[in-house]
């Protein structure tokens, strides 16, 4: 239990936000653990996020999670930046603190790094070359988490090939950018591969490139999850591949920040899963 002297209260903050399951799982930990608190969605404007991080520590809360639009915003506003979340130039957990700063972290690479050993724990990243698809923000998450893990190298390909090279000048020599369309002749040796982009996700185009080539000792993982069996796994399990599906990061990435909030450290389950699908 934590000694705040109000209900500690948090959520998550983006525009839109109805869609996010962040509410259910935190909920879902207050509950399991007895803990005294609420967590809530709030669909916050771009125009109006300073005035919000100055006001909601007055109302109570301890903390937010924070998705788009606000991921790269919120480190201006930050008084203390973990290297971690400059490094990849986005934060997706604040805490306020109690002397009234507001501190901002990035915790996207440790969700995935985690879901990856809870499912996957024989897996070794220093095994060979990873092959990362896209170069978003949660690129950049990844990017950090394998290049920290010991990967030797890491190819990054993404359909718009000046985003990949990018990551190449902030991210340094492990990066290789590879071509969108001849990435597929890149796998036949990569131990690692990830989809980051947002195809195959329900609602958003097909991953169309072909994993036919795929090495099938390689542990491969979608950070999308709705689908939970995107056809990019189905794909790379048919080739004999190990498959990680992207919850398990969801819920990691949501650990840190519920024990920082809340005094509980939580545990990532077949409880917590089934909750956060709806099961």
């Amino acid at each position: 239990m934590t000694n705040h002297s109000r209900i500690p209260l948090a959520g998550v903050i983006g525009s839109p936000i109805a869609h996010s399951r962040s509410p259910v799982l935190h909920n879902h930990w207050l509950e399991r653990y007895g803990l005294s608190g609420h967590y809530i969605p709030m669909d916050i404007a771009q125009t109006d996020l300073e005035e919000v991080l100055e006001m909601l520590p007055k109302m109570g809360f301890v903390g937010l999670n924070v998705t788009l639009p606000h991921k790269e915003s919120v480190l201006k506003l930050a008084d203390i930046v973990t290297d971690r979340a400059a490094l990849i130039g986005a934060a997706n957990t604040l805490i306020f603190r109690a002397d009234g700063k507001i501190h901002a972290d990035n915790t996207d690479g440790y969700g995935f790094m985690a879901n990856l050993r809870q499912y996957a724990p024989d897996w070794d990243p220093k095994s060979g070359p990873a092959m990362v698809f896209g170069a978003g923000g949660a690129a950049r998450a990844i990017l950090a988490a394998l290049i920290d893990a010991g990967v030797p190298e890491i190819r990054v390909t993404n359909r718009t090939r000046p985003r990949a090279e990018a990551l190449r000048n902030d991210f340094g020599a492990k990066i290789t950018v590879v071509d969108w369309v001849q990435s597929p002749h890149q796998l036949w040796d990569a131990a690692t591969v990830v989809n980051t982009t947002s195809l195959g996700m329900t609602g958003k185009p097909p991953f169309t490139l072909s994993l036919a080539e795929l090495n099938p000792k390689a542990l491969v993982t979608d950070l999308v999850y709705t689908p939970l069996q995107t056809e990019f796994l189905t794909a790379a399990a048919a080739l004999g591949c190990r498959t990680v599906d992207g919850l398990g990061m969801l819920l990691h990435q949501a650990a840190p920040g519920f024990e920082r909030w809340f005094g509980q450290r939580p545990d990532v389950d077949d409880e917590a899963r089934n909750k956060v699908m709806g099961i």
